[in-house]
């Protein structure tokens, strides 16, 4: 077994020991319920309430989601998914409410916990809802209201439950905090790694995340490479390196708040000017398309992926490519917070062209592309495990399609998941990052 192997059939070990540690919770079911609605209450703004009644349940959504698409379980059409958020806005928000509290059933906690399900377990946040909708309604937004109300009543899968809690108490994730980062950082340097770490001024502060740390450790390295060869000014920090956000994962907007503000303000004390997301596309969507408005306030830096920030570098041509890494062909897995949240679609394509490759698409890609079935949280889940691997067999389906090499991601949330459903069903697929590759191939 590689080290790599070891690693990940380690971490998998430690994903099915966390539901052990989920906090305590014993609200009352009153309690529940009216901590969900409150969140409700706070959450639905003007947009959200035109959608909720503007849907005409004509099913489309449903043939997008790749949960209701692997099983066929029209619990799983993701306008059902928001049917409480919307019974909540007819009785008590919308203008029709006191003659609508007349036969809508009020939101209770069976409620709540049989749309933990659906909400959880069976969404990714993937938004291909929200692109095959023919009125534009933005259901995956619909969704994560659900996700808050649900997490104000303490009804958060113990897995999430248990990751949040430890990120907002400890501002560790899976056990990994500085010593770990520092431990690794010298283990690194040891073999050859140029790791700023601490440095009072930089104009590029790099994230991780704790996942890199325990488990792709190779990316943090081939990050280091890649800004070192282009010259750049970075660092990483101890005050804020995790790139993880439990808080957008779980529902827990504090959390969520807590965990950008420590980036924004550690980027502000150190004068950064961009700051690099590693491989993670809710991490991305959360500091790029979320951060100034749960923040409130501009950010006085850039955000860039990682892959936009190579692609970048190589359409400026401070960053030369070769060929010659064994690989001939690979498919590109778009991950969906990155690709169709965040928009970023050409810039690996680009960079994977750069090295010679041959770029072969699945089926469904860029703005289409279907969702592997791990993300949001989604692959520590224990008991998804089943429809999560229904999910993976679409996607492994397309990529066998491809004949390619390998599949090249930039998320590792996908790569696990994507690796995870190799290990469950046998599948020989080869899964790589994409800023690993480009690490292995930089010009002399």
């Amino acid at each position: 077994m590689s080290g790599e192997q070891a690693a990940f059939a380690e971490f998998r070990e430690s994903l099915a020991r966390l539901a052990a540690d989920a906090p305590a919770n014993d609200m009352t079911d009153e309690v529940r319920a009216d901590r969900a609605r409150a969140t409700f209450m706070a959450r639905l703004d003007r947009q959200t309430a035109i959608d909720l009644d503007t849907c005409i349940h004509c099913g489309m959504c449903a043939e997008a989601c790749h949960f209701y698409i692997a099983t066929n379980d029209e619990r799983f059409t993701p306008a059902w998914k928001v049917d409480p958020l919307r019974r909540f806005y007819r009785r008590e928000v919308s203008p029709m409410r006191i003659f609508n509290r007349l036969f809508t059933k009020k939101v209770d906690a069976d409620d709540l916990r049989e749309w933990r399900e659906l909400v959880y377990d069976a969404c990714t946040g993937c938004g291909r809802c929200d692109m095959m909708c023919p009125i534009g309604i933005n259901i995956s937004s619909a969704i994560a209201i659900m996700r808050e109300g649900i997490a104000a009543a303490g009804l958060v899968p113990d897995e999430l439950a248990a990751l949040q809690r430890e990120q907002q108490e400890k501002n560790t994730v899976f056990g990994v905090g500085i010593d770990e980062l520092r431990s690794l950082v010298s283990e690194l340097s040891a073999k050859g790694a140029d790791i700023p770490i601490d440095k009072p001024s930089a104009e590029i502060l790099a994230l991780t995340t704790a996942v890199e740390i325990r488990l792709f450790p190779e990316s943090i390295a081939a990050t280091a490479k890649i800004m070192n060869k282009v010259g750049a000014d970075w660092t990483l920090a101890t005050g804020a390196f995790e790139a993880t956000n439990l808080g957008l994962i779980s529902g827990d907007r504090g959390t969520r708040v807590e965990a950008l503000k420590r980036i924004s303000d550690q980027a502000r004390a150190i004068g950064a000017r961009t700051v690099v997301v590693p491989e993670s596309g809710h991490a991305y969507q959360a500091l790029r398309w979320e951060a100034a408005n749960d923040l409130g306030e501009s950010l006085p830096f850039d955000v860039l992926a990682i892959s936009e920030f190579i692609a970048a570098q190589v359409e400026k041509g401070t960053l030369q490519l070769k060929a010659g890494n064994g690989l001939s062909s690979v498919a590109y897995h778009d991950p969906c917070r990155l690709a169709r949240h965040g928009g970023v679609f050409d810039e690996p394509r680009a960079v994977l062209a750069a090295m010679g490759l041959d770029v072969r698409e699945t089926e469904s890609n860029r703005r289409e592309n279907l969702c592997c079935g791990g993300g949001c949280g989604e692959y520590a889940i224990g008991h998804s495990a089943p429809i999560r691997q229904k999910a993976f067999e679409l996607k492994r389906h397309e990529l066998d399609h491809t004949d390619a090499d390998a599949v090249v991601t930039g998320c590792n949330n996908c790569r696990i998941n994507l690796m995870t459903g190799a290990a469950n069903s046998g599948w020989e697929g080869k899964v790589v990052s994409l800023a690993e590759t480009v690490a292995e191939n930089l010009a002399e």
